[in-house]
């Protein structure tokens, strides 16, 4: 089949859409590994960071191997973007696998709940310490996650002010540093962290739509590939209310469809590849898709 530049469509999409294996692991991640293992005696309990939208995906796979047998609670970010249907039934299945949830929403919510369970569970430390000899101490936590799954927001919330620069770029923070909540609790931020190898490309695909990987080193037309197929699968209604798109078999009549309802045209009123990439990725970016999860439990 011929299309309007007259090239064979095969190879349009060969050319346009390459399949790229996504991987990142720049070496201030083996740093901050190394560096968390050094602190890791000062710790108390350990804040993992999970974004409420990929539940699953931005869980940092060797993280036990990281934090031991430290006391942990899993704290669910953007709680309020998630589509909580999907979403609850992922921390649902973390509850009943021992861990203790707090799902926050950042912009509106309150911390109070994670601040209590906090000072709960090292009410408990204390005790064991008292029982040693030695005296009570306020909470040293350790928190970490996946890059810009909303760590620094969090620390934010928590002392009550900008303690944490924020920013939508993964690779934001650069180094470990102590930060006072309150005479009760210190936290230790640290950078987000990946790990060195990626074989579940979807997993590494969903962390690259939610922008945890950094963008400069993506393939931008494979990640919103990516994003149309898994927004067909899981809410078509919203794929075809943006974009009129109700099959996605070929790729190349999908940035077609929404190029020419978007006006993303060149001159001759072809429509510009790269522009629909800019547009698809924006519109996700900017929630424009309505509240979304894209981890479902298997």
């Amino acid at each position: 089949m011929i299309d309007n530049r007259g090239n064979k469509k095969e190879n349009i999409q060969e050319k346009s859409f390459p399949k790229v294996h996504v991987n990142w692991f720049p070496g201030h991640m083996a740093k901050t590994k190394r560096e968390i293992g050094e602190q890791l005696n000062l710790v108390d309990i350990v804040y993992e960071v999970i974004d409420a939208r990929m539940p699953l995906s931005s869980k940092i796979i060797d993280i036990d191997n990281l934090i031991q047998n430290k006391p942990r609670i899993l704290v669910v970010t953007k709680y309020d973007l998630c589509d909580k249907t999907e979403t609850d039934k992922i921390l649902s299945w973390y509850k009943e696998s021992g861990y203790y949830v707090v799902a926050l929403d950042l912009m509106n919510g309150n911390v109070q709940g994670l601040l209590n369970l906090t000072n709960d569970i090292m009410d408990e430390i204390n005790r064991k310490r008292v029982l040693k000899g030695l005296k009570e101490r306020s909470a040293r936590v350790l928190i970490l996650g996946a890059p810009n799954v909303g760590k620094s927001t969090l620390i934010n919330r928590l002392v009550g002010k900008k303690s944490a620069g924020v920013g939508n770029t993964p690779g934001f923070t650069k180094n470990l540093s102590w930060i006072r909540v309150n005479p009760k609790i210190e936290l230790l931020d640290t950078p987000g962290i990946l790990w060195p190898k990626m074989d579940d490309q979807e997993v590494a695909k969903t962390l690259a739509a939610f922008s945890s990987i950094k963008e400069d080193i993506l393939n931008i037309d494979d990640i919103c590939f990516f994003i149309i197929s898994k927004l067909f699968e899981y809410y078509p209604g919203r794929l075809k209310e943006r974009y009129d798109v109700t099959d996605i078999s070929d790729m190349i009549l999908v940035y077609e469809t929404i190029g020419k309802k978007r006006g993303a045209l060149s001159r001759g009123g072809i429509v510009d590849y790269e522009k629909v990439s800019d547009i698809i990725m924006n519109d996700f970016k900017s929630g424009a898709f309505g509240k979304i999860t894209f981890d479902r439990l298997k």
